[in-house]
Order: C-alpha cells, then sequence, then structure tokens
C-alpha cells in the first residue's frame, strides 16, 4: 500500500481521536451516558474500518488508542453524573488525551503545585524500561542457542511479554504519572507490585491495570450492582474486560476470537468462587505462600487464551525484531 492512503489513515486517527475529546467534554458537561456508548462505538467500528487492510501492530495500536480516548468519555460521564463539572477543557484534554487511568478526578488539579513523589517515579519508570529493553536483549541471545524449537518459543515468548510489560506497564505508565505529578495532577502507579496480591480479586481491582479496573467498575459495576445484584453486575464487567482485550489481541490479529473473552469470564468466575472460599475462612488461603500459588495458578494457566498464538506470532515476536526459525 502506498504512503498516501497511510497518511491519510493516521491523519484519520489524529482527526477522529481529538473529535472525540472535544465532542466528548460537552457529552461529559451535559451527563450524556447512552450517548457516550454510542460514540464509543462508532469510534471503535470507524477505525476499524479504515485500518482494516494494514499491518497487526499498526492495527493494535490505533484500536487500543481510540478505545481508550472513548471510554474516558463513558467514564467522565458517570463519574460526574449528578455532580458539577470540575475540570476545566485544558484539564479535560490532558486527562483525555495524555493518561492511561480512567478517573478524571487527579487532573483537577493539574496547574497548580508540584506534588510530591514525581521524580521518584519517573526514575522507577526509567529502570524499568531498561530492564525491559535488556530482556528484549536477552531474548535475541536466547535465539542463537541450539535449543528445541518449541523450548525456545515458550521461553522467549515468557521473556518478551515480561520485557513489554516492564516497558509499558511500570516503565512508561510510572513516567507518565511523574510527569503529571510535576504539572500538579495527582497521578499515580497504574501497576501496584502485582505479586504481593494474596487474592485474585486484590489482583484486578487494586494492584494490576487500575486503568481497566477503574473502567470497569465506574461503566459497569457501580451502575450495574443495584439492579443486578452484585455477582452478575462483577461477571459482566469482567465479561466487558474481555471484550476489550479481544479488540486488542484478537482483532488486529484477525484471530483468537473469543479466547481473551473466555479468560475473563473464568477470571470473574474464580473470583466469585474465591469471595466464598473466604466468607468460609478456608485455611489455604489464609496462608501467605499458598495464597500467593492460587492467584499465581489461576493467572496463568490459563494465560494462553489471552495471549493467544496468532497474536504472539503478529505482534509480540515482530515488536522485539524477531521470528521463529
Amino acid at each position: 500500500m502506498s504512503m498516501v492512503p497511510v497518511f491519510l489513515y493516521l491523519a484519520y486517527f489524529v482527526l477522529l481521536n481529538l473529535l472525540l475529546v472535544l465532542i466528548g467534554y460537552w457529552f461529559v458537561r451535559n451527563t450524556m451516558i447512552w450517548q457516550s456508548w454510542v460514540l464509543l462505538m462508532f469510534s471503535i467500528c470507524s477505525i476499524h474500518m479504515a485500518f482494516l487492510h494494514e499491518g497487526a501492530i499498526i492495527r493494535m495500536l490505533v484500536l487500543i488508542a481510540t478505545t481508550f480516548t472513548a471510554m474516558k468519555v463513558v467514564a467522565a460521564a458517570e463519574s460526574y453524573k449528578g455532580k458539577p463539572l470540575s475540570l476545566s477543557f485544558r484539564q479535560w484534554a490532558a486527562f483525555a488525551i495524555g493518561w492511561a487511568g480512567m478517573r478524571p478526578q487527579p487532573f483537577e488539579t493539574l496547574g497548580g503545585e508540584t506534588l510530591p513523589d514525581a521524580w521518584s517515579k519517573i526514575r522507577y519508570g526509567m529502570s524499568r524500561v531498561l530492564a525491559g529493553f535488556a530482556l528484549i536483549l536477552v531474548a535475541h541471545q536466547l535465539m542463537m542457542l541450539p535449543i528445541d524449537s518449541d523450548i525456545l518459543y515458550v521461553m522467549i515468548t515468557a521473556i518478551l511479554l515480561l520485557a513489554f510489560s516492564l516497558i509499558l506497564h511500570f516503565g512508561l505508565l510510572s513516567i507518565s504519572a511523574g510527569m503529571w505529578r510535576l504539572s500538579g495532577a495527582s497521578t499515580y502507579y497504574l501497576f501496584k507490585t502485582p505479586a504481593k496480591a494474596k487474592t485474585l480479586s486484590e489482583f484486578w481491582s487494586k494492584r494490576w491495570n487500575l486503568a481497566f479496573s477503574e473502567m470497569t467498575s465506574i461503566t459497569i459495576f457501580r451502575p450495574l450492582k443495584d439492579k443486578t445484584g452484585n455477582i452478575t453486575a462483577l461477571i459482566i464487567a469482567f465479561a466487558f474486560s474481555g471484550l476489550l482485550h479481544e479488540l486488542a489481541l484478537s482483532v488486529p490479529v484477525n484471530s483468537g476470537y473469543g479466547l481473551p473473552l473466555l479468560y475473563f469470564i473464568i477470571q470473574g468466575i474464580i473470583v466469585i468462587v474465591e469471595k466464598g472460599l473466604l466468607t468460609r475462612k478456608i485455611k489455604f488461603l489464609q496462608n501467605s505462600v499458598l495464597a500467593r500459588v492460587w492467584v499465581f495458578f489461576w493467572l496463568v494457566v490459563p494465560m494462553p487464551l489471552l495471549f493467544h498464538g496468532q497474536f504472539i506470532n503478529s505482534v509480540v515476536w515482530p515488536l522485539a525484531g524477531l521470528t521463529m526459525k
């Protein structure tokens, strides 16, 4: 495909996201919630069609970015329902474009004094970015070893998933949090020492990817829990998270449909089972070591459903500049 259409598609992506910010502020000011959901669906469909014939990596990036921008509108409209909007347009635009979290309130103080721990978050993030790139170098070196190809594939895939998580989740997002704190926004770590989680509920709600937990809590769980009950609302929230991961992991490679959704439905079911076990004070969950083994098992064993083969082969390995021999 020639460079002119690619340039036009990228221009459309930028224009669409800018329009989401402009229209979204009006939606949020007027608490237009169902209209925000319509805007989300339109944005996803239009960006999907525009980049339908592009490569998997660029499709993944534009789908994720557009979905996050549109979800900011839904989340902010829900957050300020029945409350006066405390964000200026400048603060809203910074939140919508420049921050991965889904709570707009931290940006109400944007433009104020520098907040504590800004530089420590930046240093923390930089160290994780360097660690991630070091792991990618390790993966490249492993490719030269005479190891069985199947074993090598599993080893390198695990290393690359960890590397990209360090670079993005613990690195760039931590740097972002620190940079915004320099400008007065009360931003925070979105990934908070997940290895310390002793329950799946703690892992998903308080430690791993708070952007997603905030998103599903604000837009799905809280609006539904009084109507459907906590258990149904929780399953729907996990299923919604699964659908968003379908957009990021299955749609770009046109394969693996339903697998990320199944992964998150399993997580939701196990969280509900876990709550029942904790209520009954089952002993193994009271032991910190066994509790962490429980969490690790349910996160990792079904993980091939989430990061399915075609996504690994078309996105993860190429991002690292690797191909199987």
